[in-house]
């Protein structure tokens, strides 16, 4: 029997992002990374222990402070410090989480980040 895919609770975040034609999902290590034009834009992270439930915003650590002076409310996640983290406890979680979508959707270049290369996988050594 197939497992039915659990939905997102932050998923209302990405709508207005989700109307572009270039608009991708895929489950990335329990969250939901979106990307756009090729590029990782938001990850949808609403489950596990606190610094885990909110959104982080994948970017270049020479954007932060022209990012955070626009979104004081963002700061670097405690974990992937180059990327950009929005707690959704944070008292005003809805209002900056949306000024912010609203910038990606209208092509803000300061978020995204160009998705790595597949590492190749040594083989494994035979035993003898």
């Amino acid at each position: 029997m197939a497992r039915k895919k659990r939905s997102n609770a932050l998923q209302w975040v990405v709508e207005e992002l989700a109307e572009s034609d270039s608009y991708f999902q895929k489950a990335m290590f329990g969250c939901e990374a979106i990307y756009l034009h090729g590029r990782m834009m938001v990850v949808l992270a609403d489950r596990g222990k606190p610094d885990w439930q909110g959104v982080l915003l994948p970017t270049a650590r020479e954007q932060h402070a022209a990012i955070i002076a626009d979104f004081p409310a963002l700061s670097p996640h405690r974990v992937l410090g180059k990327w950009l983290y929005l707690p959704e406890r944070h008292d005003e979680f809805e209002e900056v989480i949306l000024e912010v979508m609203a910038c990606i959707a209208e092509g803000d270049s300061r978020f995204g980040v160009e998705p790595g290369a597949p590492r190749k996988r040594k083989k494994a050594k035979k035993a003898r």
